[in-house]
């Protein structure tokens, strides 16, 4: 009995830690734009759960993902290092090895570290296996289970790209041994037909490359043969992630838990299930915006059922801002009407203005995150200082090295924010406050394959966006010295290793 009521003494405390510690549920649309959304001024469609974290949270007006592009800024958000540091951390082709090194710190790693139990289910894009990448017929390492997941369900890269399988726990999931998975993205291979060459059996056409092996009446980027039990079906993947999203929600319910929830919608190719098609009345991109509002409800409505809201850190952000024509001839820009993803910001997805970066970003808790509006200069790659702090764990002096504790900021405590943030996309931009200074690239004006106004100028670029937020005007030779000086900051941020 002595010995029972000495392990109650000693344990209840520690349990009571354990069940007051907030569960925390990042939701990560991909190429979702600032203006998107109705919670962010849209009006020709409207995506009620959406808007219901940012009626209940703090709505983050000044937010970026650290990229333009989906690579990088997912990334730089697991990592809390700025993705231009580090070599291949592009764009990547479906077999490409794993880019984060196991021995890096992550927001999974540090998270499990501080008792929390971590999965991700979605879309992942950050590489899987060792170098020459992974092979899909047996057990793939490195993956997410290798750098701080418990728990992974994802598809490899994004749902244009092979190979068309979901990897569950390092395995791809129903794959048949006798019909092993070949992929490769230099040369055909296996007799699968291509769109290029069989544009007759397809049922979305590309626009723009996107004309290789056909899978589910869709042509995608790169070559596959094999694993016909495996593939996945488009129309149905939002249910897919989404109930495994809901499920892991439901095993970790009795314990602290990370979720990193990284939806496929409105990514292409935009193939929503029956249930969406038609009713958003602007194609299947509107069709898809309503789908991911849809994947947001689920999770918000289990946190309800469980009665684990109360204790729960909603996150709902992009992983970059947003593009209309991104490959595939899908009425997105017939339909487009008079909605503005980027909002009243310019650019949008791979571009150097601020529609590239900066993305809706909402933060629920509630009774603990001051309800309203934020204009603090946030970053995603401050989300690993920030809840470290927020655990009590330390960081080592390599570790997250452009991650800066905003954890102030995002818990609504503080409208301050970060002093200066580097934006990248095909040039490197620096913002500090509501000067943003675009160094000089002598690229395309505008893309000729997906019409986004891209932010080239040789001579560089200088906007006030206090006054100007859809820079329009670019006002360099009237301010030479601000010029100057940012672009010295910038420079000395680039070689620095650590802006931290």
């Amino acid at each position: 009995m002595k010995t029972l009521l000495y392990f109650l003494l000693v344990a209840l405390p520690v349990l009571a830690t354990a069940q007051t510690r907030p569960n925390i549920v990042l939701i990560y649309a991909d190429d979702l734009g600032y203006g998107d959304t109705s919670a962010y001024g849209a009006t020709a469609i409207k995506t009620p759960n959406i808007d219901r974290l940012a009626r209940e949270g703090l709505r983050f007006t000044d937010a970026h993902a650290a990229a333009a592009t989906c690579t990088p800024s997912r990334y730089a958000m697991l990592t809390g290092q700025y993705a231009w540091r580090k070599k291949g951390t592009g764009v990547l082709p479906g077999d490409a090895a794993m880019v984060i090194d196991t021995k890096q710190a992550t927001l999974a790693s540090m998270l499990q570290k501080a008792g929390y139990t971590t999965g991700v289910v979605g879309k992942w894009h950050l590489g899987l296996g060792p170098q020459g990448g992974p092979d899909w017929n047996a057990e793939i390492a490195p993956s997410p289970n290798h750098i701080g997941f418990n728990y992974s369900f994802i598809m490899a890269a994004t749902g244009d790209r092979v190979p068309t399988v979901y990897v569950e726990n390092n395995r791809v999931v129903g794959l048949d041994p006798a019909d092993p998975i070949k992929v490769d993205y230099t040369k055909p291979i296996g007799d699968w037909p291509t769109g290029k060459a069989n544009p007759d059996q397809l049922k979305m056409h590309p626009s723009h490359g996107h004309d290789m092996t056909i899978v589910n009446g869709i042509s995608r980027i790169g070559y596959m043969t094999g694993g016909k039990a495996a593939l996945w079906k488009d129309e149905d993947m939002a249910d897919v992630f989404t109930g495994k999203a809901v499920q892991f929600i439901e095993r970790q319910k009795a314990k602290p838990f990370f979720l990193y929830f990284a939806l496929h919608d409105p990514h292409v190719p935009r193939v929503p299930h029956p249930r969406f098609v038609g009713k958003s009345g602007m194609g299947p991109r509107g069709d898809a915006i309503l789908q991911a509002d849809w994947s947001v409800g689920e999770v918000v409505k289990t946190l309800d059922q469980l009665r684990l809201a109360n204790n729960t850190i909603v996150i709902f952000t992009s992983d970059n801002g947003p593009v209309v024509d991104d490959g595939y001839k899908d009425d997105a820009v017939v339909k487009l009407g008079s909605h503005k993803p980027a909002g009243p910001l310019r650019g949008g997805k791979y571009s150097n203005f601020e529609a590239g970066t900066r993305v809706p970003f909402i933060v629920r808790w509630p009774k603990q995150v001051r309800r309203g509006i934020s204009n603090a200069l946030v970053s995603q790659v401050d989300f690993l200082a920030s809840f470290a702090a927020f655990t009590k764990q330390s960081l080592a002096q390599n570790d997250a090295p452009d991650s800066q504790n905003l954890l102030s900021a995002l818990l609504g405590k503080t409208g301050t924010g970060r002093e200066h943030l580097v934006e990248q996309a095909s040039s490197l931009s620096i913002r500090v406050g509501q000067w943003k200074y675009i160094e000089p690239n002598r690229g395309p004006k505008v893309s000729a394959y997906t019409n986004v106004e891209m932010g080239h100028d040789p001579d560089g670029q200088l906007y006030n966006l206090s006054t100007d937020i859809s820079e329009t005007r670019n006002v360099a030779k009237q301010y030479p010295e601000r010029v100057r000086e940012m672009s010295a900051l910038l420079q000395k941020l680039r070689p620095s290793g650590a802006s931290r």
